[in-house]
């Protein structure tokens, strides 16, 4: 499937609007549970979401713009959200990111992104050359993977107290 930008930014717009859904409001037991030791809980997907915006996607984007692949991305520190997390509530960070969203979505809109532009290059640290086709897929892509992580995460606090219902619930059963 050939990237559309769209779509990618159909799908991404939605992605504040969902969080905001499923996380607005909810006691600690939802926000703070995860699947142990180096996962993310739905309020850390929420600063892992913020510190892409700020430091990954459109940064990245500007970097291919700018520079092609004679300039390599800065690595993305995928866990470097504990302090927003230590200083924010979750309001706080649902709104922060659904403004960054919208800023960084409006920015990309407005590079009126052609079929040349999303060939164009960038060299990635650890993967190499990659397209903007492919850095826009990828940000669509994480962002789904999230919110399949949220769900899952969210669903697993019921594990118990589903009884014999567990059997038809895939969430349930899905491993790392």
């Amino acid at each position: 499937m050939d990237v559309e930008l769209d779509d990618i930014v159909a799908l991404l717009t939605r992605t504040p609007r969902i969080l905001e859904a499923w996380l607005a409001d909810l006691p600690d037991a939802w926000l703070l549970a995860d699947e142990g030791p180096g996962t993310f809980s739905p309020r850390a997907v929420l600063g892992h979401l913020i510190l892409g915006e700020r430091t990954d996607w459109m940064p990245r984007v500007r970097m291919i713009r700018a520079h092609g692949e004679k300039k390599p991305f800065e690595p993305f520190d995928r866990f470097d959200f504990d302090e927003m997390l230590q200083t924010k509530s979750t309001r706080e960070l649902l709104d922060e990111f659904a403004a960054l969203r919208r800023d960084n979505l409006a920015e990309l809109r407005a590079l009126e992104l052609d079929a040349a532009a999303l060939r164009a290059r960038g060299t990635h640290p650890a993967f190499g050359a990659v397209t903007m086709a492919q850095l826009l897929a990828t940000w669509v892509t994480h962002d789904l993977n999230h919110l399949a992580q949220v769900a899952r995460v969210m669903a697993r606090t019921q594990d118990a107290a589903v009884g014999p219902w567990k059997e038809y619930l895939g969430v349930l059963a899905w491993k790392q």
